[in-house]
């Protein structure tokens, strides 16, 4: 790509969007591939699938917290290292992309040692049962060995879209998931390892997707490539990159306290039932918020090198189309679910109670999607243009200072009966979201004018 240090500055913001979102959001729809297709096959195992789907399913938090190391880092330098290139410093940029691999590498090496020694009493704090501990953590002591395999390919794959290459981006988790997809079937019923053996299919796949992320940024084809003198950690490069990741970082790892909050308190007042429902609508969920983060990753590279470029029109133009394009999909997803709940919840179980069961709660807990796009595209867009304390700020409001409260105060308010409890605690979710996107919205738009002040002052943008 000749042209590729110019081109997120000279192309038309329609089809550059096109160009990159489109790929993004299939590499998050492919990714989410990854656990999803674990759930069905699991789900569907002769007898024992519901329990061994509930377990599986309770490793999920964890495994976001993986996850959430990765897009601390990742999420966090590939902005930067994108308006560095806007502002033409490709030595910083590279700086930055070193760096962010060297971390990666300290973290999985730290995170692997934790989770294969406490992956038991973790598994009993994020609500694993007696009745389903034995297959969460078959599950997770395998999945712990391809740690490493996960940081690398999550994080240093935001570093190949912040460039521009969004295909080689999503080639990098498509050749996963194609893995993934064979392996699963083969390891769970041919080899009959059941859980074990999709928690195998699942690192060995994302170990063929490290080799082709690695392979790409030490490469000639890339841009920004790692290199030797960028990979001692310094603090002045580190640090900013670390503090722009901790909104996604909190936003993932949130994730997993609410799994915890969540399914502490359908355990109580539901049983394994509801907590295995909590499975299905948390993977339901995946189908809004990957795809929204994938528009928002094919708009980054935009609205970052644009941003540092000092082209503050470009920017505008970006983030509008980024909110209409996100507000269409939310809306259309939850017109999807609300219609027909009984389709998204038989995908992952076929025992006829569990269907019945998570169908209900999915009306109620996704009841507010279609108003999720404009917080994935406000959140992303602050991210983007490097504003670490807004995006922080508007991560922290949605969990911690809405939802969690809600999980233990609903129940307490409609308390004539478990059942009655048990839909109040789904009834959090989109409550919580209603009232967090009122907050983002107006954050945003005296954050976003203030952004670009600077070029209004110059060219007439706002």
């Amino acid at each position: 790509m000749a042209d590729s240090k110019t081109f997120l500055g000279t192309e038309p913001i329609g089809g550059l969007l096109a160009k990159l979102a489109l790929p993004t959001v299939a590499a998050q729809l492919i990714n989410m591939l990854y656990n999803i297709v674990d759930r069905i096959y699991i789900g569907h195992i002769p007898g024992e699938g519901a329990m061994a789907l509930t377990g599986v399913g309770v490793c999920m938090p964890i495994i976001m917290v993986v996850s959430a190391f990765a897009s601390l880092v990742g999420y966090g330098g590939s902005p930067r290292a994108s308006i560095y290139m806007g502002k033409n410093d490709q030595k910083t940029a590279e700086s930055i992309l070193g760096n962010c691999f060297a971390l990666l590498v300290l973290i999985s090496l730290g995170l692997t040692a934790v989770l294969l020694v406490w992956s038991r009493p973790l598994l009993l704090t994020f609500g694993a049962s007696e009745n389903t501990i034995g297959y969460a953590v078959s599950y997770m002591n395998i999945y712990a060995c391809g740690t490493l395999f996960v940081q690398l390919t999550l994080g240093m794959n935001a570093f190949i879209t912040a460039q521009g290459f969004a295909k080689t981006g999503m080639l990098s988790v498509l050749i996963g998931a194609v893995c993934n997809i064979v392996l699963d079937p083969v390891f769970i019923f041919v080899f009959d390892m059941g859980v074990p053996g999709a928690a195998l299919a699942t690192i060995l796949s994302q170990a063929v997707s490290c080799i082709w992320v690695l392979a790409f940024l030490f490469g000639k084809k890339t841009v920004l490539r790692i290199r030797r003198e960028n990979l001692r950690l310094s603090a002045p490069v580190i640090l900013p990159c670390v503090a722009l990741g901790l909104a996604t970082f909190i936003m993932q790892t949130s994730e997993s306290i609410l799994s915890v909050c969540f399914n502490s308190s359908l355990l109580k007042y539901g049983g394994d039932i509801a907590v295995g429902a909590m499975t299905i609508l948390s993977s339901v969920m995946q189908f809004a918020m990957l795809p929204l983060q994938g528009l928002g990753q094919g708009a980054q590279p935009i609205i970052s090198y644009n941003y540092g470029a000092g082209n503050g029109k470009r920017v505008k133009d970006a983030f509008f189309l980024l909110l209409k394009c996100s507000v269409i999909y939310s809306l259309l997803l939850w017109l999807s679910v609300e219609l027909a709940p009984h389709l998204f919840a038989g995908i992952f179980t076929s025992n006829p109670e569990l269907v019945e069961f998570s169908s209900g709660a999915l009306r109620i807990y996704m009841a507010g999607m279609f108003l999720f796009g404009v917080q994935m595209a406000c959140q992303m867009t602050f991210n983007s243009l490097g504003n670490a304390k807004a995006s922080i700020a508007v991560a922290v409001v949605r969990k911690f200072v809405l939802l969690i409260p809600l999980i233990y105060a609903m129940p307490l308010l409609f308390s004539s009966s478990p059942e009655a409890q048990t839909r109040a605690i789904y009834m959090a979710e989109p409550i919580a979201d209603i009232l967090a996107v009122t907050f983002t919205a107006t954050l945003f738009y005296f954050q976003f004018r203030k952004a670009l002040r600077p070029f209004a002052q110059k060219k007439n943008v706002v």
